[in-house]
This record gives structure tokens, C-alpha cells and sequence, in this order.
């Protein structure tokens, strides 16, 4: 699952995006209004956490702008205003859910996870392609008895695989879709974990394969 998280202040930032990324959640951190709004019209995420009080665009201009321009990706306000009127505000401008600071980890993991069940329809709680099953709960891949523990990149680029079975990913693509936009990273950690998951294939017996092919990329196939 891929969040975007706009929060200005720099610590904070980066504990939740660490809590967030230990939880298997893939996640781009920004710090401003201006750049959760583009970022927000261009990428593609399963949720939002969008703090109000930012620089240049506020929160809540955020939040307004982008359901106008038809963005319904689920989307949950924190803030340390915690008047009953900043609630309605926000939830009349088209939040999904609002979580006051300071806030516990363990309750925005939850608020976290009940933002993204709307999303179920789109995103199933457990991907399957052949004899392989993927749950993003425990982050491991099943192949009819036998369970495998996928380190967090493997689970990460199995995960587009499966969500998009039929089709070729490019490694740019996938670099994008599970290192994220600011990877610090390039190509070749693609194909290195390309060839762990293939590993894993093989040792599991399962009957799915990694198929690749030039100028277009990756995709999951069944073995004749």
C-alpha cells in the first residue's frame, strides 16, 4: 500500500514515515501544501495523511482543492487544533477520518488501516496469481502449503506484480512503484531483487514465474 504523508515538521516526518515503512507501507514524505497537492494529483496512492497546519497551502486548501478537482483517494487530517469546529470543517471539506496531536503510533496505524479498507475494492486483503497468495498483513508470499517471509522490498515488488498481473512493468516503473519517487537507488536494485523472487519461486515449487521481456519489463506468468 502507498501513502503519502505531508507533515512540516522534519522529526516528526520522519518517525511516522519509519513506523509507517516498518509496517510494510510504502510512503513519500512531503512538507508543504503546494507539493502534497501535486504530488497527490500525480501519484498513485492508497491513502493520504494530510496535517493541517502547512506552509503555503493550508491542510484544509489541500484537501478542498483536491476532492474539486475530483481526487478521492482516502484521505485522514492530523492537526493539533482539536476544537470541535476544526473537526467539522474538515470532515465537511471531505476527510475521511481526523486524528488530534500528539497522537499514539499505534492509533494511527489503526486509523491508518480503517482509512485503506474503503479502498478494498481496489485493493484486496489478499493478492493471489496462480498457486501464490500474498498477504500484506504478515508479508508473506504462500504457495499452496508452504509460507515464505518476504524481506520488505521483496514484498514490496511482488506486490505490483501481483496488483498488476498482465501486464509488462518497466524496471523504471517498478523502481518507482516499490522504492518510491525519491528512491536513493537505481535499475539495478530492481533486477536484484527480480532474481531473489525468482529464487523464492523455484524453492516454493510453485508454478508462476517471473517472465521478462526487452524494452517492455516484468510480469507474472504460469508455467505451461
Amino acid at each position: 500500500m502507498k501513502l503519502l504523508y505531508a507533515e512540516d515538521e522534519p522529526l516528526l516526518s520522519e518517525a511516522v514515515a519509519d513506523v509507517l515503512t516498518y509496517h510494510k507501507y510504502l510512503v513519500d514524505a512531503v512538507y508543504n501544501g503546494q507539493d502534497a497537492y501535486d504530488y497527490a494529483l500525480s501519484g498513485e496512492y492508497d491513502g493520504i495523511i494530510l496535517d493541517i497546519m502547512l506552509p503555503g497551502m493550508d491542510g484544509l486548501q489541500v484537501l478542498t482543492s483536491l476532492r474539486k478537482n475530483g481526487c478521492q483517494t482516502p484521505i485522514l487530517l492530523l492537526t493539533a487544533k482539536t476544537q470541535l469546529e476544526d473537526r467539522i470543517r474538515g470532515l465537511d471539506a471531505g476527510a475521511d477520518d481526523y486524528l488530534p496531536k500528539p497522537f499514539d503510533m499505534g492509533e494511527l496505524l489503526a486509523r491508518v488501516r480503517a482509512m485503506l479498507r474503503r479502498r478494498e475494492s481496489f485493493h484486496p486483503e489478499l493478492l493471489s496469481f496462480g498457486d501464490l497468495t500474498l498477504d500484506p498483513r504478515s508479508g508473506c508470499l504462500s504457495c499452496r502449503e508452504r509460507e515464505c517471509p518476504l524481506s520488505k522490498q521483496e514484498y514490496r515488488l511482488m506486490e505490483q506484480l501481483m496488483a498488476n498481473q498482465g501486464s509488462y512493468l518497466s524496471s523504471e516503473a517498478l523502481l518507482v512503484k516499490a522504492w518510491g519517487y525519491n528512491a536513493q537507488t537505481d535499475v539495478n536494485s530492481v533486477w536484484l531483487y527480480i532474481s531473489y523472487l525468482r529464487k523464492r519461486l523455484r524453492d516454493m515449487g510453485s508454478q508462476a514465474k517471473i517472465a521478462s521481456k526487452r524494452s517492455l519489463g516484468y510480469r507474472l506468468e504460469q508455467s505451461p
